[in-house]
């Protein structure tokens, strides 16, 4: 047996994976342990991380990460095989769930057992397999009659806070991480039923109406936390539902629907290379996992012995038993090994739930050397043969057991009324079309699982595709109705919703067909189509301040969370009611464009605010010191698209020396920097709502490497003396966003005088020329549609007027157009520039929700984009853009003396 190389992995470790370099950095004495070879007693000082800790949520936060450390670097080394790895992350779920259902309990009645809630491990967590960045995926049961609950508590209301605050602890992000992203939508038609369900209900649910998806799920089913002894009694009870002693031909056609589904429902690449998805790709990690669950659902009922969870221990049960090969058993045993071992390689990068190889080159070579392989070919080389072996293995397992379900679907397809509506319609092949859509209702969609939800939406289809063959492209329409349905976990409300307002269906069709960005939206909140129905939907938002105040407005009682989500739900809506004002051409773009920046500017505001109440609680206030927020780039400039970031500096007023005046005193420097990384994980960290704004913060003094915040005397002082002409073209477009009065109007005075001051013409110039052509070098046009860094766009308008600015001190204004009118003004631009600039700012603005890609779209969302361009068709656009840009690169050849390539 090879002895253990811990310098090895350590060294690759900090070379290749920048969260395991981080972990060490922060983990000395962790750090020490593993550098010294002493594996065993770093995983014992990994589970002790966080028990001098009496927050639940902050312990277990810390056993993750050092145990996850731990586990990783001795993984690396060779001194922890798969299964301890494994092994070790399950046994810890196990226990986090566990103390974090006591810890929910507790809240409300201290000192009480878990009695009556129990919590079922699933899928990887069951079988004792989880990977580095697993989810888990628990089903929460409670007994009304042996719940711990206050007097005066329902028990069905004490379970779902029970169940909320166990998620809470468990998955919500903070400064300390996560411990583990929980999804709760494998319990009984998650689409309408609570977090937690009775277990009799669940009971009745696999007796009566379960699906075969869930028959596959509960053969790796434990009782792992909270009332353990509850859950084994439930899981004996349902266990004639998992073990069918005989099989009629209907689940049999059920397997086969299962087993192809995998295939049918994986986008991507076939075969190992850049991208390609180890885990759903062909012959791949959960081919290996079906193949061993179809065999087990088809033979469990009558070979107990083949009724294990692990899948390796599955297959050589499945073998023992002549149920399949012994020669298929061990290789598939050993590629599933080993394929578990690379996706654990893709996750120690980063800790990302990711199972995709890089696309790029140098990436997918750094994952192979933290594999220790000499290169991404030899890794390439590898995962071909092991994917091929196991895709013949499957590719087999369809035949035998695909049969009698095309031989259903064909039944279905034949000469049926839907056929004919389809054909009526101009779908193209629309028996096949058929099938799909049954393939929905038969469970492939996990929101049409419920009886609820097929009824309802079997009241909107024959509307529905009328709308969708009416919309300007019919099948594209179709498919993103078809990823909406795939990424909903309920669609009651929305089949609901349009079959009440039947007018939103064209809408809907012409949403999905046209703008990418508001489908996927859709795709996350369905209930953005819930305002569409006011009269107001067109309106254009209010005043920051208005927004500001709308977004703050909550419950008296609501919580820190409850306000991230209030606000992230209301910007969500807004920014969809606008994007569909532009797909309506109801607006000019340009004053969408406005109207997204007080929108999130809004948001700024009402979350910083937010953020430093909470921070003050624990912290509190540093007298004479206050936080001033900067925002620059299009937000500094008040326009921004639905794709933009939010470019922000964070900065203080006052002594940098002075100190806070909470229970928990820090420095101010120290104060702000905390205080701001709070507000941007406000802005920016997914919560139950979703996610919110990106932020950029490497416009600020030195860069990355620079503190988050700092003080005004800092900003200054640097802005005078250590600036490079780049960060003052960057200033040219600072705006005061948050902060007090007289802060924000000391620092426009500030940005004013630095950019005002005197500069040498010839250095200035070629200084902006040298960044714009490296720029053009490293960051060229994403595509044919980039009209921001084509030569001629948009960036080389900012470069003529940032350029001006600093020469002349005048103009100083972030906005462009406004700039640009002072400049005109003056004599310094031609009059002409204007109107191109805002040309190309409509067709950005437009462009990012029709065409995302900055590739040409399809003709009906041309059309779309000219109307919003204020052009006749696309041709009138291209002419427009041409003509835009040739007057940008004239103006440049003026100001510059050189000429632009078009």
């Amino acid at each position: 047996m090879t002895q253990p190389d811990w310098t090895n992995a350590l060294e690759r470790a900090r070379r290749g994976a920048p969260f395991l370099a981080q972990g060490l950095e922060r983990l000395p004495d962790l750090a020490a342990l593993l550098a010294s070879g002493q594996g065993e007693a770093a995983l014992d000082w990994a589970k002790g991380a966080g028990s001098a800790c009496e927050d639940t949520g902050i312990a277990l936060r810390r056993e993750k990460r050092a145990l996850g450390l731990a586990l990783a670097i001795g993984d690396l080394a060779g001194a922890f095989p798969l299964a301890r790895v494994v092994g070790e992350l399950s046994a810890f779920a196990d226990r986090a769930l566990d103390r974090a259902i006591i810890a929910a309990v507790q809240e409300r009645v201290p000192g009480a057992e878990p009695e009556g809630f129990t919590a079922l491990a699933l899928g990887k967590h069951g079988a004792g397999e989880l990977n580095y960045s697993s989810d888990i995926d628990p089903i929460l049961l409670y007994d009304p009659e042996r719940l711990p609950r206050r007097a005066r508590d329902e028990p069905g209301e004490a379970a779902q806070r029970v169940a909320r605050k166990l998620v809470e602890l468990m998955s919500h992000v903070t400064h300390e991480g996560y411990v583990f992203r929980i999804d709760l939508r494998l319990r009984p038609a998650s689409e309408v039923t609570p977090l937690a369900i009775p277990f009799g209900g669940a009971l009745t649910h696999y007796e009566s109406s379960a699906l075969a998806w869930e028959r596959a799920a509960f053969i790796r089913a434990r009782s792992c936390a909270g009332d353990v002894a509850a859950g084994d009694a439930f899981l004996t009870a349902i266990r004639p539902f998992i073990w069918r002693k005989s099989l009629d031909f209907g689940a049999i056609a059920e397997i086969g629907r299962l087993t192809q589904r995998i295939r049918a429902n994986h986008s991507g690449p076939t075969r190992p290379g850049p991208g390609f998805n180890i885990k759903q790709g062909r012959g791949g990690i959960r081919e290996i996992e079906f193949f061993a669950q179809t065999h087990q659902l088809i033979h469990g009922g009558r070979h107990p012995a083949v009724r294990l969870r692990g899948t390796r221990a599955s297959l050589d049960a499945l073998a023992q038993a002549g149920l399949i090969g012994a020669d298929d058993a061990h290789l598939l045993g050993e590629c599933y090994d080993r394929l578990r071992t690379i996706e654990h390689r893709l996750q120690m990068v980063a800790d990302l739930q990711t199972h995709s190889l890089p696309p790029g080159p140098a990436a997918l070579d750094s994952v192979a050397q933290l594999d220790g392989l000499a290169s991404g070919a030899a890794l390439v080389e590898e995962l071909s043969a092991i994917t091929e072996a196991v895709g013949q293995r499957y590719d087999r397992l369809i035949e035998q057991h695909g049969g009698e379900a095309d031989a259903g679907a064909a039944a279905v397809r034949g000469g049926s009324a839907l056929t004919a509506e389809l054909a009526r319609l101009q779908f193209p092949d629309p028996a096949a079309l058929e099938a799909r859509i049954q393939g929905w209702r038969a469970g492939k969609v996990r929101s049409l699982r419920s009886e609820p939800a097929r009824a309802a939406f079997d009241a909107i289809l024959g509307p529905l595709l009328e709308a969708l063959a009416s919309a300007p492209e019919p099948l594209r329409a179709l498919g993103r109705w078809e990823e909406l349905l795939a990424g909903l976990p309920s669609a009651l409300g929305l089949f609901r919703l349009l079959e009440a307002r039947p007018a939103l269906l064209e809408l809907l069709a012409r949403i999905l067909s046209l703008a990418p960005p508001l489908a996927d939206a859709l795709a996350r909140r369905s209930d953005l189509l819930d305002p569409l129905i006011d009269a107001t939907a067109f309106d254009l938002p209010g005043s920051v301040d208005e927004l500001a105040e709308q977004f703050a407005r909550g419950e008296q009682d609501d919580d820190y969370e409850q306000t991230l989500d209030r606000v992230r739900r209301q910007v969500g809506e807004l920014r969809f009611k606008l994007g569909v004002q532009l797909i309506e051409g109801s607006r000019d773009p340009i004053a969408l464009g406005e109207a997204l920046a007080r929108v999130a500017e809004a948001a700024l505001v009402a979350l910083a605010r937010a953020a430093t109440v909470e921070f003050e609680k624990v912290h509190g206030r540093i007298a004479g010191c206050e936080l001033v927020i900067l925002g620059l780039g299009r937000m500094g400039g008040g326009a921004l698209t639905h794709a933009s970031d939010l470019d922000l500096v964070f900065l203080f007023t006052g002594d940098h020396t002075r100190e806070s005046d909470g229970v928990r005193p820090l420095g101010a420097t120290l104060y702000f920097n905390r205080l701001a990384q709070r507000v941007i994980a406000a802005l920016s960290v997914p919560t139950a709502e979703g996610a919110l704004y990106e932020v950029d913060t490497r416009l600020r003094p030195s860069g990355a490497q620079g503190p988050i915040a700092v003080s005004f005397a800092a900003f200054e002082r640097y802005q005078r003396e250590s600036a490079w002409t780049w960060e003052h073209m960057a200033l040219a477009r600072a705006r005061p966003l948050f902060g007090p009065d007289a802060a924000l109007a000391q620092l426009r005075t500030i940005i004013a005088s630095v950019l005002s001051a005197p500069r040498d013409p010839a250095k200035l110039k070629a200084d902006v020329l040298a960044m714009r052509g490296e720029m053009a070098q490293h960051k060229p046009p994403k595509g044919p549609l980039d009209i921001k860094l084509a030569r001629g766009g948009l960036v080389d308008v900012e470069f003529i007027v940032h350029y001006l600015q600093l020469r002349e001190g005048t103009g100083l204004s972030p906005s462009i157009p406004a700039a640009l009118a002072t400049l005109i003004a003056a004599g310094l631009l031609p009059a002409e520039l204007a109107p191109a600039h805002a040309a190309l700012s409509r067709f950005l603005i437009a462009s990012r929700l029709l065409a995302p890609d900055a590739q040409v779209p399809p003709p009906t969302a041309r059309a779309v984009l000219a109307s919003a361009c204020q052009c006749r068709d696309w041709d009138g656009v291209t002419a427009r853009l041409d003509e835009s840009r040739a007057i940008v690169g004239a103006t440049w050849a003026d100001t510059f003396d050189e000429a632009l390539e078009i």
